[in-house]
């Protein structure tokens, strides 16, 4: 195969291979000439458009002709603009399909007291402000000679916490207390200056209004108030390690496993392969009683009515719409157009215009109906699909996943990225050339659903998902065996 037309709609086809310019090229029965060459993951129009003319690929518009496009031609930027623009209204018209139920497997994980499920057994050790960052990055540091069933003590500095007002001084209170309360973490160890806004005094009161604060679990620092802040944290840092150490693997029933969608340096092939890909596994999960979670809300744009009328209810449409509208509100409050998207690095990769990036990044939600929508800080309580108030920034997103409850996140990308969050990110490729080149990276490709003829996204759903089983019971993902492990939390404000 050598070009797929993706929607028996499209006016376009994407290729799988770099084309040459007059190479003969067959595309669902039909032959043409091309004009020029399209390089591999990038589209060519099947037909000719005139200026204005909506162009479909995956059976939608990703935007219009901005001049007369011939067929054999390269559709991109130079002749391809978005078609949207500022808030739009919206009508409910469910199209949700049910997802039949499946067999729930299980998983050996941890069972915290209160019931919940965790993936690893960690110690955590969280600044709530910036201001003693490498206070807790020197004493994760010094954790050594850990006790056997303790997956590793680990520090998450951030700049914020201090001099921050209105809704950034909630966004990390929120962030922090959900991450202190994340079930990955066996004991968390909270580090404050003494001077901060974020008080230690008042942020265990949110802790206690939460129903998170645990004197088992947590222990407080506030490093004014003592003469060595090391000494001090060392102490803290062994109960905290003695606690966690007490916790064994157990067998978990998989639908307690919440699993983050993400995706990042996407290309071309992100819509054909690892964003479907992860679609497919989302509903597996959902048909076991598990729950996915969908963000990036700004690349949802021009590919959300697919998602409303996927809504449960006209309760969660009428959320989902919100959703949208206030982070348009929030793109134009900045006098900031709403489509300023794909990134340089995805126009280098074959996608054109926001609508064709959010078509195929949605495609991570699968089929499945649209359970609730969650605010930034707050928790899955609903089995499901979610989605979750958050920008596409790649760090900040997959902070929020975790924040929100996922254990793990699967994270898609066409051009590569290390990066990884609190929690296990196990890194999805688009295609088998980055899966080759970046090993120490990568740990799925999904390249094989447009490079190998016999393989289908069932099969290989069916394979993500024990990966995804195996990595809940321990097996590392590429980010924790390199240690590429942080967090960041979304800024909407002023700093004094």
């Amino acid at each position: 195969m050598r070009a797929i037309r993706i929607h028996p709609r499209d006016g376009v086809a994407v290729a799988i291979v770099d084309l040459q310019p007059q190479e003969s090229i067959s595309v669902g029965g039909e032959t043409l000439i091309l004009r020029e060459a399209v390089p591999r993951g990038h589209k060519f129009a099947l037909k000719d458009f005139s200026p204005g003319d909506e162009v479909l690929k995956y059976g939608y518009s990703i935007g219009r002709a901005l001049e007369p496009i011939s067929a054999g031609e390269r559709v991109h930027v130079h002749n391809l603009k978005t078609g949207l623009s500022g808030l739009s209204e919206y009508e409910y018209r469910p199209n949700a399909r049910a997802i039949e139920s499946e067999p729930t497997r299980s998983f050996q994980g941890y069972r915290r007291k209160g019931g919940r499920a965790g993936v690893r057994n960690e110690v955590w050790i969280l600044p709530i402000s910036g201001c003693v960052n490498r206070t807790a990055e020197t004493l994760a540091r010094k954790a050594v000679d850990l006790p056997s069933g303790l997956d590793g003590v680990h520090a998450f500095p951030h700049p914020y916490g201090c001099s921050q007002l209105g809704d950034d001084h909630e966004y990390t209170r929120s962030i922090l207390a959900a991450l202190a309360d994340h079930p990955n973490a066996g004991a968390v160890l909270l580090i404050g200056l003494g001077c901060e806004n974020n008080q230690m005094s008042a942020f265990k009161e949110l802790l206690r209004e939460k129903g998170s604060y645990d004197e088992e679990r947590m222990r407080f620092l506030v490093t004014q108030d003592v003469e060595d802040e090391l000494v001090a944290g060392e102490e803290l840092l062994k109960e905290c390690i003695a606690y966690a150490a007490g916790f064994t693997r157990v067998e978990i029933p998989a639908d307690e496993l919440i699993v983050g969608l993400k995706c990042g340096g996407s290309d071309g092939f992100s819509g054909l392969t690892a964003n479907p890909l992860l679609g497919a596994f989302s509903d597996k999960l959902v048909a076991q009683g598990g729950s996915t979670i969908l963000t990036e809300v700004p690349e949802m744009f021009g590919a959300e009515t697919i998602l409303m009328n996927r809504a449960r209810d006209e309760v969660v449409f009428g959320k989902i719409v919100d959703l949208i509208n206030d982070f348009k509100r929030y793109f134009i409050k900045h006098d900031q157009t709403v489509y300023e998207n794909p990134s340089p690095g995805n126009k280098d990769g074959g996608i054109s215009t926001l609508e064709d990036k959010s078509l195929g990044c949605t495609q991570k939600g699968g089929d499945a109906p649209v359970a609730d929508v969650i605010a930034y800080g707050e928790q899955v309580s609903t089995p499901g699909l979610n989605l979750l108030q958050g920008p596409g920034n790649d760090i900040v997103s997959l902070t929020a996943l975790a924040a929100a409850g996922a254990q793990i996140v699967l994270f898609t990308t066409g051009r590569g990225n290390p990066l990884g969050g609190p929690v296990p990110t196990i890194k999805v490729a688009s295609n088998g050339e980055l899966a080759a080149r970046k090993p120490h990276w990568i740990d799925f490709n999904a390249g094989d659903l447009v490079e190998k003829e016999a393989c289908s996204l069932d099969s290989l759903a069916e394979e993500l998902m024990e990966r995804v089983l195996s990595c809940a019971a321990g097996t590392p993902a590429r980010n924790e065996e390199h240690g590429y492990r942080e967090i960041a939390i979304f800024k909407d404000g002023v700093i004094l």
